[in-house]
């Protein structure tokens, strides 16, 4: 089997795995307030294992265009953390507000690290979603669709790779992108005053549509605190 082959079905079955292991924070837009415009939000999640994240965000007010500018950071559960991470830097922009209903879009650049037995992958890679949803002062409710793209990969075969299934295969950065999953559900949460009790639960499906993850399934709990 050519190295190249090898290469594609390695990065494919470990984002597939990773890829989808924490998603963005869910936001309040009706308990936005331009007197607080510092967010702090940590999470944790479960799909494979636990995971568990931390952001900031920066509320630039807009008039009707309320946006969040700011960064994640999360990690997968196991006995060296931060091993594995993903690192998301982007915006969350409020498009449409009518009455209760609004209508917001999430851009996200994402780094990230993930390791087996086989492989180290360090990758880049983005995620665009967009969310509906009926907003009150104390309590949301949305559905929320997004895609989350690998797009270049770099490659670090360990020596056992090297010794038991293709001593020749080359290390380095490989495109085009490795993978990507669309993933759908709803969120919803509690406001009081400055803080958040949100969740989010939905599905997974690779970019084919013909597959899906091991676990196509994914949950989070969340705290937003507003300062």
């Amino acid at each position: 089997m050519k190295a190249i082959t090898l290469k594609y079905i390695i990065a494919i079955i470990a984002f597939s795995f990773f890829q989808n292991k924490m998603y963005a924070q869910a936001v309040n837009w009706e308990n936005t307030s331009k007197q607080n415009k510092n967010l702090l939000h940590a999470n944790i999640g479960a799909e494979y294992g636990v995971t568990a994240g931390l952001g900031y965000h920066r509320l630039i007010p807009i008039k009707k265009f309320p946006l969040w500018i700011g960064g994640e950071f999360s990690v997968p559960s196991g006995n060296q953390l931060a091993d594995d991470f993903k690192v998301r830097l982007g915006t969350h922009i409020r498009i449409v507000a009518l009455d209760h209903f609004q209508f917001s879009a999430r851009v996200q650049g994402i780094a990230r690290r993930y390791h087996n037995q086989s492989v180290t992958l360090f990758n880049f890679g983005s995620d665009f979603a967009g969310t509906l949803g009926y907003y009150r002062k104390h309590w949301f409710l949305g559905a929320e669709a997004g895609f989350d793209k690998a797009i270049v990969t770099h490659f670090k075969h360990s020596d056992w790779y090297k010794n038991n299934i293709y001593d020749n295969v080359q290390d380095g950065w490989y495109e085009p992108a490795t993978g990507g999953n669309f993933y759908y559900g709803l969120q919803g949460g509690f406001s009081m005053k400055k803080t958040d009790i949100t969740l989010k639960t939905g599905k997974v499906l690779q970019q084919s549509f013909q597959s899906q993850p091991l676990l196509p399934f994914y949950g989070q709990l969340g705290v937003n605190f507003s300062f």
